[in-house]
């Protein structure tokens, strides 16, 4: 069943069009991705069917009592209270007494002897047992529980990624017919969007999303909606289908536009011959040549995408940044601990982890912007750096882009040519209109291309890029994988898009909020899958080189990390069974029955992890010793 259908829906800004006479549904229990480049309108259809914009032309007809939620591309910085508050705005005028008594709970946990505080919680705990407030109350901390955000947290104070979750939460409480997402994998760390996934995946309502992390859209989408200069189309199939279709349509699209060119230019060429086209007999073929006249000024040609280049530089020298047990610690936790690496020229880095774990914190200490508490930092010679950091500090926001670019100049220099302003920031795709306008105007997507043009404009053989990929289009983000795969020099990213880091990496970098990095040459991968099983492991013992495949030569970093660590682990957890066993032949424990219950059913619990590490530990050591065996018999 269709919950909302737009009929010859038409949007337009000033002069610009954005949607022409568009026609799009949404039906029960489908996840639609819209797709199209900056600019191209997404953020506009999920306005359109929240309601928050009003077409020009055009009708949007919804099913009676329809229940919209969104979670915008932009964070929410206005909102200052708890988490809890800001979660149950979603639920609208149903909240109202909720947070009355969540306030009143946080109020006389502080001051539990205030008598006017017990008050105000014995009236907001009576309203709520009269409207069945209690149930509202459950719904938000299941969400906010299962998102892991902490309900009684200011939300000003949270992280990017915690902010983020809070929101999703505020839309996902309301129960929507129709969940609308702008880029809600932004923020977000791996972990974070592998779980969003699993918990969209397994919703029945229906799912509008705009998003340029490939993964996250390959993996949810059921349809693809295409926008492209002002038309909505619809591809019912999967991201790498729709591609194959898409290119075909626009090969398709460019031989029809060819041959109505051609006959355009044989009328027009006909009509300057003179006379004989003005004679009574051929007004027909007149009328005919104005109608292919407007028709072609009707017509809108495909939109070029960004066609940007990396600067040349000069090589750094072969041993780019070497690290020698470098230690970093913030308000009393390791972010970094004893840490030693070398990057060679030519290396293609990713750094993952769960946010908060000091990933940004790590590109400083490497590129000397923070000095470790302990350890060196050295640096290569002839090194030319250029940083793109995540909250695009090197754009001033009381410049229009122009100054930001060029200053008060006309012109820039790029690989030793000089060009106009104009002129080069077309290739981002900025128009002689934003060119002079406040920098402060421009959306997510176009920021993130602006800070891009003004560091290509330096000369450099270190890219060191954080988040680079937040708010770019798939084309942009396809582009500047290109370019970095061409560049000849040093790359460190940090990254959530997995695609991202799939194609252009060549080692991780995996920090593990513990202090621990580890280097993981081998194993992109490895920085988020989750942990092997051990029936995975046991199934890998009896097909260590399967048919067809390259044979496995050595064990991946977990499983190398796992088969050093568990016996200390064993080790520690008998000790903890030992002192259970003690306990329990304690009589005094038997006069308090609950606690001995209690003590029995740790030591059961603690018996059944005992032996799944065993178990666990053996097939990693069969494991290892087949893959030592079929190294021995290769050599």
């Amino acid at each position: 069943m269709a919950l909302i259908n737009f009929h010859d829906v038409t949007v337009s800004f000033g002069d610009a069009p954005v949607l022409g006479t568009a026609s799009f549904s949404v039906f029960a229990g489908e996840r639609v991705c819209l797709l199209g480049r900056n600019g191209a309108g997404k953020s506009t259809v999920l306005r359109l069917i929240g309601g928050e914009l009003k077409p020009d032309a055009g009708q949007i007809e919804r099913v009676p009592n329809l229940r919209v939620a969104k979670l915008d591309q932009e964070l929410d910085a206005g909102f200052s209270g708890t988490v809890f508050d800001l979660v149950a705005q979603g639920l609208g005028e149903e909240s109202a007494r909720l947070t009355e008594y969540h306030a009143a709970a946080n109020d006389i946990a502080r001051n539990p002897d205030d008598l006017e505080f017990q008050k105000r919680l014995e009236t907001a705990h009576h309203a709520l047992e009269l409207d069945g407030g209690w149930a509202i109350e459950q719904r938000i901390e299941s969400v906010l529980d299962r998102l892991g955000v902490d309900p009684d947290a200011r939300f000003e104070a949270l992280s990017g990624g915690n902010k983020r979750r809070a929101l999703l939460a505020r839309a996902l409480v309301s129960e929507p017919d129709i969940l609308l997402l702008d880029e809600p994998t932004n923020h977000l760390d791996i972990p974070a969007i592998l779980w969003l996934e699993e918990f969209l995946l397994k919703q029945s309502r229906a799912l509008v999303f705009v998003t340029h992390d490939r993964a996250f859209l390959k993996r949810l989408s059921t349809r693809i909606v295409d926008i492209d200069r002002g038309t909505l189309t619809s591809w019912d199939c999967g991201y790498e289908r729709y591609l194959e279709q898409k290119e075909a349509a626009l090969e398709n699209e460019q031989a029809n536009n060819a041959a109505f060119d051609k006959k355009l230019a044989q009328e027009e060429a006909w009509i300057r011959r003179g006379i004989e086209a003005r004679r009574t007999r051929n007004e027909g073929r007149v009328r005919a040549l104005q109608a292919l006249r407007l028709q072609r000024a009707r017509r809108r040609d495909l939109e070029r995408g960004a066609s940007f280049a990396m600067q040349g530089s000069s090589q750094s020298g072969q041993k780019v940044i070497e690290t020698k047990d470098i230690s970093f610690d913030y308000d009393g936790r390791w972010l970094i601990k004893n840490f030693t690496t070398t990057i060679w020229r030519g290396d293609r880095i990713g750094i993952v982890g769960k946010n908060g774990t000091g990933k940004t914190t790590l590109l400083k200490l490497l590129l000397k912007e923070l000095k470790p508490a302990s350890g060196i930092v050295e640096h290569g010679t002839q090194l030319k750096i250029a940083y793109f950091d995540q909250t695009r500090s090197s754009l001033d926001d009381s410049l229009t882009l122009w100054e930001n670019i060029a200053g008060d100049g006309d012109t820039v220099s790029f690989n030793g040519k000089s060009r106009h302003v104009i002129s080069y920031l077309n290739e981002f795709l900025f128009s002689p209109q934003d060119a002079r306008a406040p920098i402060k105007r421009l959306s997510g997507g176009e920021r993130a291309r602006a800070v891009l043009a003004k560091l290509f404009l330096t000369p450099a053989n270190l890219w060191v890029l954080d988040e680079p990929t937040n708010d770019l289009d798939v084309d942009t983000c396809e582009l500047l994988e290109n370019l970095l795969l061409k560049f000849d020099g040093t790359v460190l990213v940090v990254s959530h898009d997995r695609d991202f880091l799939k194609n252009v990496v060549n080692a991780t970098f995996a920090l593990d909020g513990q202090g621990n990095v580890r280097d993981c040459a081998e194993c992109i991968e490895d920085a988020w899958q989750p942990e092997q099983t051990v029936q995975e492991l046991l199934a890998q013992t009896k097909a260590v080189c399967p048919p067809q495949q390259p044979c496995r030569r050595k064990l991946s970093n977990n499983q190398r990390r796992d088969l050093e660590q568990l016996p200390k682990q064993i080790e520690e957890m008998e000790a903890e069974r030992e002192a259970l066993f003690i306990q329990m032949s304690d009589p005094e424990l038997y006069r308090a029955g609950a606690s001995a219950h209690e003590t029995n059913e740790e030591l059961r619990a603690l018996e059944t992890k005992i032996a799944q590490a065993y178990e666990k530990w053996n097939a990693l050591e069969e494991l290892a010793a087949q893959i030592e065996q079929q190294r021995k018999e290769d050599a």
